[in-house]
């Protein structure tokens, strides 16, 4: 508002000024004000933008919606009050972008048939039992929640809550759960929080990303009679899939420990094989604890849902074969965990008995040539001059070199048949 007041100021001033050549400068002028206001506006976020909007007079909200730029103009829309929508806008409505907002409706056979929702209008008269929302803005939540009553949260918000806060029944008897999902792609492997809402017998579910889990969720749900009967059914799923996504997870992680095991347990390793093959254990490891966190807060979920008394017989038995799915993975992550701190400990192995190797070779080099250092020392004495006098020099310095290298070399034998001895195994004498 400050900039705005001051670009009037200054458009006054030039204005009112008799000079030469006034147009050129009031030219510059407005070029300057614009790119001082795109600077300011790729600054701020939609909302601050909104808010910036509904708080002007209408004759500078209008001067500063007319330099937002056209890509972030359906994102403002959503921050902005109806009237000022109408006055900015010509009551052009907000658009939910590409697949940012999925209703599931439930179709005769208990298959979910997808409502295509782009704006506004679109959710009215639809009775959905799954609403998935991917990266949606404060506002868009916001919408969507006042057309079917409720709270929605920013799921990376939810799980700064604590762990007993997680998973809890609200005031209006709406069930709320924060949970993480795996997600694997091109070997970024991280875990991404999703906020579940149980309302009206809706599910609602909100996260930043799109997840494996999920898009497997949506298909078979869509193509397969029978799969669901309700939004309680839904969430099961998902949960089931997520297990079954971390148990791939988990059979990958068999497989690179596999190939790891065969390198470790060869005959020899360098040290640049054994820095790899340290960091693919790493990697491993935290995989491995990451699936264990995850399906440890799935069963937290689950024994939730069942604690709560909101299951059906049938959902009860299929949380049950879950919680059980989850504990024989706990049992897996447990032995590869100890596969992993074996793999640690023969690739350090490795390592030690490398560095020892080098060790050793300098012993060998410092005793073969101790001899020939005090034989060198001796040489270079004029008693050495005195002794061979009478003999040209390159005879008797000929002879030198060759008997040091006959010690070394001597030296050397000995070293590599007495290092034999000690290796050689020794031979039980039978008994009578």
């Amino acid at each position: 508002m400050d900039i705005l007041e001051k670009h009037k100021l200054q458009d006054g001033v030039v204005h009112n000024q008799q000079m030469s050549r006034r147009e050129v400068v009031e030219i510059l002028l407005q070029k300057q004000h614009a790119a001082e206001l795109a600077n300011l506006i790729a600054r701020h976020s939609a909302a601050d933008l909104g808010e910036v909007l509904d708080e002007l007079p209408l004759e500078q909200a209008m001067q500063l919606w007319r330099t937002i730029p056209r890509e972030r103009e359906n994102d403002v829309l959503w921050e902005i009050s109806g009237e000022r929508r109408e006055a900015l806008a010509a009551g052009r409505e907000p658009q939910f972008e590409g697949a940012k907002v999925s209703v599931f409706e439930l179709v005769d056979g208990g298959r979910l048939r997808q409502v295509p929702v782009t704006g506004r209008k679109d959710l009215d008269g639809v009775k959905p039992v799954w609403v998935d929302l991917i990266n949606t803005s404060r506002s868009e939540r916001a919408f969507i929640g006042s057309h079917f009553d409720v709270e929605l949260p920013d799921p990376l918000e939810a799980t700064d809550l604590e762990l007993s806060s997680r998973f809890y029944i609200g005031d209006n008897e709406d069930i709320h759960l924060h949970s993480n999902f795996l997600r694997e792609r091109a070997g970024d492997s991280r875990s991404v929080p999703v906020s579940f809402i149980l309302h009206g017998g809706i599910l609602f579910s909100v996260r930043d990303e799109e997840l494996p889990v999920f898009r497997l969720q949506r298909r078979r749900a869509l193509t397969q009679p029978g799969y669901v009967t309700d939004s309680i059914d839904v969430l099961l799923d998902l949960y089931a899939a997520d297990v079954e996504y971390s148990a791939d997870s988990l059979e990958g992680i068999y497989t690179t420990l596999g190939d790891v095991g065969h390198t470790v347990l060869s005959e020899a390793m360098t040290d640049s094989q054994a820095a790899s093959i340290l960091a693919s254990i790493a990697e491993e490891e935290d995989q491995n604890g990451r699936i264990r966190g995850n399906i440890l807060d799935t069963q937290r979920a689950l024994n939730f849902l069942m604690r709560a008394r909101l299951l059906k017989t049938d959902q009860v038995q299929s949380c049950n074969q879950t919680v059980r799915n989850i504990e024989s993975l706990n049992s897996h992550t447990a032995f590869l965990f100890d596969k992993i701190n074996f793999l640690m400990d023969a690739t350090i192995g490795f390592i030690n008995i490398n560095q020892n190797k080098r060790v050793n070779q300098l012993t060998v080099f410092s005793v073969v040539f101790m001899p020939l250092n005090m034989l060198a020392g001796i040489g270079g004495m004029s008693e050495y001059s005195m002794m061979t006098e009478g003999i040209p020099w390159p005879v008797s310095y000929g002879a030198f070199f060759l008997a040091t290298g006959a010690i070394g070399w001597g030296t050397f034998v000995a070293l590599k048949y007495f290092e034999a001895r000690r290796q050689r195994p020794v031979r039980r004498q039978p008994s009578n």
